[in-house]
């Protein structure tokens, strides 16, 4: 019976239960529930968002947008895909825990469900090492903490499957998508997908920029440090390549999203959870489980980090979604 401690609580968001809760409930409450274009938040039926992963400072009010959206009203356990910033992986692994930390209390681990993937034999184990670095997964557990346990006492809260997703082919997301649709199709199921956007900037090796004149994703460049174009600003052009990548992910199609990113060479760091999720829904489409209408994710908030105007400077994206299932 081990517990993975809130390794970045103090840092990276606050160790204070009182001034953490404080914050998120701060954020959700300046969330407009009323969303133009996508109805009423919490959506009915919404058990699969994408969220932002930085710094509380940074992101804590994008991914507030996502949690709003969640419909939570028959949650019995939550799934959590999260990209591997510290260990190089070509498939997914598991947590070896049994809880995970939180200033706001434990997190339960749903171990027969963790011992059911294990058992496919395509999952490996984090170390304790690995789980402790890796801040993709913790940067949402305060959130779902708060979010699960409103209707719930401590003894009844839904447990949680944390999934470290490594640097995924295509197929392997295929055949990862093919293992967790049947866990997306169960309507008890949330999945929360770990994703910032473009990292842009010469620190993340990406300038890639669009001018306005180019037509295709493909007709961009690389900027130097000392270039400073205006039509667009950097930072316009950097919601563009964004833009490009969440309507490819809007579409429902895992297909448009790798090209999109081959186009673009977005930096979007939770891409292959993403995919991961998006090759899992369209499984469920294509055994007719799944109406074609339904899992489509619909973006309700895109920041960014800074306003970048000169190739110097650097900024990330920050994005929220919901997919209604």
């Amino acid at each position: 019976m081990t517990t993975r401690p809130a390794s970045h609580a103090g840092s990276w968001y606050s160790n204070d239960g009182s001034t953490l809760l404080h914050g998120l409930e701060e954020w959700l409450a300046r969330v407009n529930p009323s969303v133009s274009g996508h109805g009423t938040l919490p959506q009915p039926g919404a058990r699969v968002i994408i969220a932002p992963h930085a710094g509380y400072a940074y992101s804590g009010p994008a991914a507030a947008w996502a949690y709003r959206a969640l419909d939570i009203s028959q949650v019995k356990r939550v799934f959590l895909l999260g990209p591997s910033h510290h260990k190089y992986l070509t498939g997914c692994a598991l947590s070896k825990h049994t809880k995970y930390a939180t200033p706001l209390g434990d997190l339960p681990l749903d171990l027969s469900t963790i011992s059911q993937l294990r058992s496919s034999g395509k999952f490996e184990d984090m170390s304790v090492g690995t789980d402790s670095a890796e801040h993709s997964l913790e940067m949402h557990l305060p959130y779902i903490r708060h979010t699960v346990s409103k209707d719930c006492d401590t003894a009844n809260i839904p447990p949680l499957i944390p999934i470290l997703v490594g640097g995924t082919e295509p197929s392997t997301e295929k055949t990862y998508g093919s293992l967790f649709a049947p866990f997306l199709a169960d309507p008890s199921n949330l999945f929360i997908i770990s994703s910032d956007f473009c990292h842009w900037g010469s620190r993340f090796s990406y300038t890639y920029y669009l001018p306005s004149s180019a037509s295709h994703p493909k007709d961009g460049y690389s900027l130097s440090k000392r270039d400073k174009p205006s039509v667009p600003p950097i930072y316009e052009s950097i919601a563009r390549i964004d833009r490009l990548t969440m309507q490819a992910i809007e579409s429902g199609s895992h297909d448009a999203l790798l090209a999109s990113l081959r186009d673009t060479g977005n930096t979007v760091c939770g891409r292959h959870p993403i995919g991961v999720v998006m090759a899992g829904i369209e499984t469920l489409k294509r055994q007719g489980e799944l109406a074609p209408e339904k899992g489509l994710f619909q973006f309700v908030r895109y920041e960014q980090s800074t306003e970048v105007l000169e190739a110097k400077d650097s900024s990330v994206s920050y994005a929220s979604a919901f997919a209604v299932l």
